[in-house]
């Protein structure tokens, strides 16, 4: 039905007056206002409880880890956006009590980071908050399109990868 010609939302959101030079391109400019508003909104729920989006994460990925704990480079690696200064966030969440690092007696220079209670206790209260943003998604998309989205998004993240990009 719509031509790459036709005007779409994020057209009208950035107000963009020309088209873009192809449909890939509008996606990615589509993705990425998506990822910033998704960003935005993550920022306001979290920053209630004090957590930054990217100190959510590694809450989240301990946490998933289990008692086992994670070293701080494979924490990294797991990371929404790896480039975050993983040291940094680390030392934060330590400060607050939300995280303890134990070095290994094997190699000194590894340190493996555990979810204390008070982090799980913290991840309670804020499940609910970041569940009720998630159900905006649900809400407009249902879970067979929501599941279809993910696929995609899969292909596309797979792409840049294989065009050197990621």
């Amino acid at each position: 039905m719509s031509t790459p010609l036709d005007v779409t939302r994020i057209h009208t959101e950035i107000k963009q007056g020309q088209p873009f030079r192809s449909a890939a391109q509008e996606a990615m400019v589509a993705i990425a206002r998506t990822a910033s508003m998704v960003e935005r909104q993550s920022s306001r729920v979290l920053g209630r409880f004090g957590l930054s989006t990217a100190q959510y994460n590694v809450l989240r990925i301990l946490r998933g880890a289990g008692t086992a704990g994670l070293p701080t480079l494979a924490i990294r690696e797991r990371l929404i956006d790896p480039a975050a200064a993983i040291t940094r966030l680390v030392d934060k969440l330590d400060r607050a009590g939300l995280l303890e690092r134990e070095r290994t007696s094997t190699d000194r220079r590894q340190v493996t980071c555990r979810i204390t209670p008070a982090g799980l206790d913290l991840l309670t209260q804020v499940d609910p908050e970041v569940e009720r943003l998630a159900s905006a998604l649900a809400d407009a998309l249902g879970v067979e399109e929501l599941t279809d989205f993910n696929r995609k998004l899969d292909r596309f993240r797979a792409g840049l990868r294989v065009g050197g990009c990621g």
